[in-house]
């Protein structure tokens, strides 16, 4: 944890260790207390940075060869994708912006995916100078783009899933069928890009197994297509 913390400097956040005995909610009431008695009453958060690195451990210790890609549109706080930069996560970004957050900490472009099925022709420019060139897609009119502005991309075919049981369901708006997913792997293969894998999103908030059980082997389906 204190290679992390070296991570940072004094000016950008107020770190807190906590002494035997103390807790967060004492740590928190503290700066009620402080934003209180001042004329400023700003706006502040607390967030548990140590919490974030014991998921960390966690996921490798029970996913040991699978490494993780933090989402950050979840929270692009730099204290945040900081952290996770300096425990070599990779990092989902869905825009110019959040690509330039990651890179602006020195998070190299192998460890960073454009997964926006749906992208601007000049945000796919961006990420091809940026040196980033793992993206996902789920058209041919996205294939026909990619080929265009960036033909040196590792591309990722984003594939529908069952998101039924899902709070937010995303298939409505991403995602290619197993049928569609053959013919975008042929014109793939014609205009000369290269398909490095498979990814899907079952929905936010899907806590049901078989759900992600049927994803993966709808993805392993679509893998073998591939050849």
């Amino acid at each position: 944890m204190s290679g992390i913390m070296g991570s940072f400097s004094k000016e950008e956040l107020e770190f807190t260790f906590l002494d035997e005995g103390f807790t967060a909610k004492d740590i928190l009431d503290q700066k009620i207390n402080e934003v209180s008695s001042s004329d400023d009453k700003d706006a502040f958060y607390v967030a548990d940075l140590g919490d974030i690195v014991k998921k960390h451990m966690r996921w490798h210790k029970a996913l040991p060869r699978v490494t993780p890609f933090y989402a950050v549109k979840c929270n692009d706080s730099e204290a945040v994708v900081k952290t996770l930069a300096v425990l070599g996560a990779g990092f989902d970004c869905a825009s110019k912006t959040e690509i330039q957050l990651v890179q602006s900490i020195g998070v190299p472009p192998e460890r960073i995916i454009y997964a926006n099925p749906c992208k601007q022709l000049s945000q796919i420019k961006h990420a091809a100078s940026s040196g980033v060139r793992m993206m996902t897609f789920d058209s041919e009119v996205e294939l026909m783009k990619i080929a265009r502005a960036h033909p040196k991309a590792k591309l990722v075919l984003r594939i529908t899933t069952d998101d039924s049981k899902a709070v937010c369901r995303l298939s409505v708006k991403f995602g290619a069928t197993l049928k569609t997913s053959r013919l975008l792997l042929e014109r793939a293969k014609e205009l000369d890009l290269a398909i490095v894998g498979v990814s899907f999103h079952v929905g936010s908030g899907c806590t049901d197994p078989e759900t992600f059980v049927q994803a993966i082997s709808d993805a392993r389906c679509v893998f073998d297509m591939g050849g």
